[in-house]
């Protein structure tokens, strides 16, 4: 009569198992390690020795993927982004449902894109919160690209300054349609006088990347510009965002 493991009454135990072929289970775990571990491990030691200049936008995308999708090969989905959207600013600066669009993208990943857009903004506002704009020109308009560029629809920004030209308040004061933003001189200056703002800089985007100004952009500007200044208020310029670039009504001598 067999025992239950198929065994006669003198059979050794140790023999039986010591009969059965072992399994290369070191071998067999090194065999199925996906591809891309590797990548990643040489990856991060680039960044860490070269910094974030020497990694192309893709790879430093990779790097942020490997996070957001900790079990899959991200190069192609960073490449995909990259494909569909032209840039690292213009992927985090896409709409979450623009990003779920791309293959292996779902509504958490692209939330998390967003977060990090979020994040990028509000240390790119800390650059220039507070500080004399004037003289934090570049760091002003980082920060007006980074917060406006990529929005799909079209914003009005106004920036309050005191009497030293110090940025005090930043507000979206409207939101409009796709080409038009609706525009309230009235309520730009009794804005600005709630705030004790002695001068502003409108800020507004183009969704269609050109930022060109309109002639109702130049008319609109000299309407606030007449209100501003019975009550006191200085207006230091009018910047247009795009994804193409920006426009100073100032610069270009339209005001």
């Amino acid at each position: 009569m067999r025992g239950r493991w198929g065994m006669g009454n003198g059979d050794d135990e140790r023999s039986f198992f010591a009969e059965m072929p072992a399994r290369p289970m070191k071998a067999k775990a090194a065999e199925e390690k996906p591809h891309y571990l590797g990548h990643r491990d040489r990856l991060r030691e680039r960044f860490a020795s070269a910094g974030a200049d020497a990694l192309p936008d893709y790879e430093l995308l990779e790097l942020l993927l490997f996070r957001l999708i900790p079990r899959a090969d991200t190069k192609p989905v960073a490449k995909a982004l990259l494909t569909r959207f032209g840039t690292l600013a213009e992927v985090l600066g896409a709409p979450l449902g623009l990003l779920q669009e791309v293959k292996g993208i779902g509504p958490a990943v692209a939330l998390d894109l967003k977060v990090v857009a979020a994040t990028a903004q509000r240390m790119a506002r800390g650059e220039v919160h507070g500080r004399e704009i004037l003289s934090s020109w570049t760091q002003l308009l980082d920060y007006c690209r980074s917060a406006m560029a990529f929005e799909d629809r079209e914003q009005f920004r106004i920036l309050f300054l005191d009497k030293k030209n110090a940025l005090i308040a930043d507000e979206v004061q409207q939101v409009g349609t796709v080409d038009h933003t609706p525009v309230y001189p009235r309520e730009v200056v009794k804005r600005a006088l709630e705030l004790s703002a002695t001068a502003i800089i409108l800020v507004h985007n183009h969704p269609s990347g050109d930022p060109t100004p309109s002639r109702a952009d130049i008319e609109m500007t000299k309407e606030i510009i007449d209100a501003a200044k019975r009550l006191g208020v200085s207006v230091h310029d009018h910047l247009i965002i795009g994804r193409k670039g920006y426009a100073s009504m100032k610069g270009l001598l339209l005001i």
